[in-house]
């Protein structure tokens, strides 16, 4: 499908006027142009696949002038329609036109031409940025572009150097790789001959062919792509043989947590068999990998640029999905979202709504589990694994042991069986998002000068300077805020913990220093050797898998301070478009495995938590479809991937054929929300299998079969889409007479605690974050 062109980009059409006469002429022919790979405003590389539209008869004398100069790019024709890739544009603007002659139509067509390192439209480029070519499927040197640092030191075979690398530029090759019979990838002979153990497939129109790849690697973006695709035996590098291709094209898209200054590698999904084998060609780029950076308006440049390349070789395909899990799931909402065109159609896996607004009460973890833990360690109640989702909203199971329980007991720290997933999953999360002295980038020991790495902030915030901006001692702007924020809500208006409680709870659980002020890390966050458990037993406050060290605790009197983050930051956010706002134009099938037993850090809320943020902004969710697949710790897992790929090809197929009905109507009828057993077999499907869910209907089969667990912030009050940076506040005065707290009328000592505590007010959840900008 093609770009959505956004004002001001289009192809511009022009018609000559009608001459007035005694007998009037036939119209003139038109003209018509546009970009196939990309908006035209955002070109990158120096080429673009363009469509040219013009009356066959005519196509011979169509003139075409780039920049006022006369060119002839290769196009084929098909009907009134030409198509080729246009080379020779320069950076910046460029003006392609297309004349017939003796007033035979016309029509002007402005580019914007970038580098193929980029930037388009993300800001300047994170430096240091350490190459990472001569790991996993590159295995090469990067191309040199500097004599001198600063820079990535390029070395010769001996190890010399031979100069640096800002880029970390590559030349393209194409390598060819064949699935053996025992079910891997081996490089083909250098001979060319066939392999007795090459596996074969049969594609779906009954031909059955060698499984046999191709596959580009090179570099855009400065990040690492891989294009790959089943090719015949005789295809060469030249050739580009799509013979076999089936003309879709699915975008893997990787998760994983990283805060940038490196190229990242190319993710082995991009060769997934189980797709490849279909006939798909699968592009993929360690810039959409959120295991390199967390910058989605990087990514969304990035995919932009990939998919171009893509389309400027190989052509347009009949559509574009995409696949990945995690920080892939979010990668495809948040593109979807801000670069319309790029995706078609989406399938997230293991999903969040978004990154950004996930750190909000992850950043609460460790707030909560040194509370439980260390200040209000006298209280059997924490003593209960169980118990502790009431603070922290995540479930907590006894079958999931906390590693460092040893240790706090010996430490005279309070413990309890098992874990939440506050410890298992999100456990040195904190640390990495906003800790600056905290993190590091694989083969960063080649970046010279090494003082460049010394003075990296190794923050979530820093890695995205360019959406938060920063303050006038060149740190970025943190989000993080936790004022007004009232712990354990719920569980006091259930009767769960006592007002007492709840008080003591809110006293003294505090919030995080400005990253600035933070220390470096202790144990367990450097490794657990027998010297750094040593070290933990007997070195005063090393111990501290909370980070203590860098919260903001209660002193003397005083309860402990709340953390304000910075309304700039958190508004670029929006702005910016890293806060997924619930608007998708294009069919998704969100499915997940159940992992709440293990306590993975996919909780399945959050495929409600977006779908409740679609409602919320387009008044339905006809086009997201969500499933669950169940599953059990230590037993294999059923996955529902490739149903869902074949649920969505089918779905595409319906709107192909009949694009005036629309995403809803041309729904296929697995095209619906479901759950799966363990065996990856239907449970139930239908439209009210999640009820209750985000409604009061009676619970639907699904929603029965799978518990769901919430959040912090859902604990204190906060609905389940999430996302609320800054919580509109009221008195507490006004809290106590609209009953927010339930049965309890605090007494005067209680209320001037609460005074204390919370003397801007408390979150009142009722109104819409206060840091979102007005609509």
């Amino acid at each position: 499908m093609a770009f959505t062109l956004r004002a001001g980009l289009s192809a511009l059409v022009l018609f000559p006027c009608l001459v007035a006469g005694a007998v009037a002429a036939p119209p003139p022919a038109a003209v018509s142009m546009r970009v196939l790979s990309s908006p035209a405003g955002y070109v990158s590389g120096g080429d673009a696949r363009i469509e040219i539209v013009a009356p066959a008869a005519q196509h011979g004398a169509l003139q075409l002038r780039l920049n006022g100069q006369p060119v002839s790019p290769a196009l084929t024709a098909d009907g009134d329609r030409l198509e080729g890739v246009l080379t020779g544009l320069r950076d910046g603007p460029n003006t392609l036109t297309a004349r017939l002659p003796r007033g035979g139509g016309q029509a002007v067509l402005q580019l914007r031409n970038h580098p193929i390192t980029g930037p388009m439209f993300s800001g300047p480029q994170q430096t240091p940025f350490v190459c990472t070519t001569i790991q996993g499927a590159v295995g090469r040197q990067p191309l040199v572009d500097s004599a001198n640092p600063p820079g990535y030191r390029v070395t010769d075979a001996g190890g010399a150097t031979i100069g640096y690398s800002t880029n970390c530029s590559i030349d393209t090759f194409v390598s060819y790789q064949y699935r053996t019979t025992g079910g891997a990838w081996a490089p083909m002979p250098a001979d060319g001959s066939r392999p007795a153990d090459m596996a074969q497939v049969t594609l779906p129109d009954g031909r059955t062919v060698d499984f046999h790849v191709r596959r580009e690697i090179g570099t855009i973006n400065r990040f690492l792509y891989s294009i790959a695709m089943l090719a015949p035996l005789a295809d060469n590098a030249t050739q580009d043989d799509t013979s076999l291709w089936n003309r879709k094209l699915l975008y893997w898209f990787q998760g994983g947590v990283a805060v940038g200054h490196s190229q990242g590698t190319v993710h082995s999904g991009s060769m997934n068999p189980d797709i490849l084998r279909q006939g798909y060609a699968i592009v993929h780029s360690s810039g959409n990998n959120t295991g390199t950076h967390y910058n989605l308006q990087l990514a969304g440049e990035t995919a932009m640029m990939t998919k171009e390349r893509f389309v400027e070789r190989y052509g347009v395909p009949l559509y574009t999905v995409g696949l990945g899990g995690s920080g892939g799931a979010i990668q495809q909402y948040i593109i979807a979202q801000n670069q319309p065109g790029v995706l078609d159609a989406l399938l997230p896996v293991q999903s969040y709504p978004d990154m950004v607004t996930q750190t909000i009460h992850v950043g609460d973890c460790e707030l909560l589990e040194h509370y439980m833990d260390a200040t209000d360690r006298g209280n059997p109640k924490w003593q209960v694994t169980k118990n502790r989702s009431w603070l922290v909203g995540f479930n907590a199971e006894d079958s999931v042991p906390d590693p460092l329980a040893p240790l706090k007991t010996a430490l005279g720290y309070a413990t309890a069986p098992g874990s939440t997933e506050c410890i298992d999953s999100w456990r040195g999360l904190t640390p990495l998002a906003m800790n600056p002295w905290y993190g590091q980038a694989a083969n960063q020991q080649f970046w010279e000068p090494q003082s460049d790495i010394a003075a990296i902030r190794w923050t979530h915030y820093d890695d995205l300077r360019n959406i938060y901006r920063w303050t006038e001692d060149g740190a970025a702007r943190p989000t993080f805020d936790n004022v007004g924020v009232q712990y354990g809500l719920k569980a006091l208006r259930a009767g769960r913990i006592t007002p007492a409680e709840f008080l003591h709870l809110n006293w003294h659980v505090g919030g995080w220093k400005h990253p600035s002020d933070m220390v470096q890390e202790g144990f367990p966050f450097f490794g657990t050797s027998a010297a750094e458990v040593q070290k933990a037993l007997t070195i005063p406050g090393y111990f501290d898998p909370w980070s203590l060290r860098n919260m903001n605790l209660a002193q003397g009197d005083q309860p402990a301070p709340r953390t304000r983050g910075d309304i700039v930051a958190m508004r670029r956010a929006y702005t910016t478009g890293h806060v997924f706002a619930g608007r998708i134009d294009v069919p998704a099938i969100d499915h997940r495995q159940y992992m709440e037993r293990e306590l993975d850090m996919h909780n399945v809320h959050q495929s409600f938590a977006m779908r409740s943020r679609v409602l919320q902004a387009m008044g339905h969710s006809d086009n997201v479809v969500v499933w669950f697949t169940d599953t059990v710790p230590g037993q294999p897992k059923a996955s529902q991937t490739l149903e869902a790929l074949a649920v969505m090809d089918q779905w595409m197929a319906n709107l192909r054929a009949n694009p005036a009905a629309g995403i809803h109507a041309n729904k296929p009828v697995h095209a619906v929300d479901a759950c799966f057993d363990l065996a990856g077999q239907p449970i139930a499907r239908g439209a009210d299998v999640w009820a209750g869910v985000l409604d009061d209907r009676p619970a639907g089969a699904c929603t029965q079969q799978f518990p769901m667990y919430t959040t912090s912030r859902i604990e204190a009050g906060a609905p389940i889409a999430g996302g609320i940076y800054r919580c509109a506040l009221k008195p507490v005065a006004r809290a106590i007479a609209d009953g927010t707290y339930g049965t309890w009328t605090p007494n005067a000592d209680e209320r001037a605690q609460l005074q204390q505590i919370f003397p801007d007010g408390v979150c009142d959840y009722g109104k819409p974050d206060r840091a979102r900008p007005p609509r």
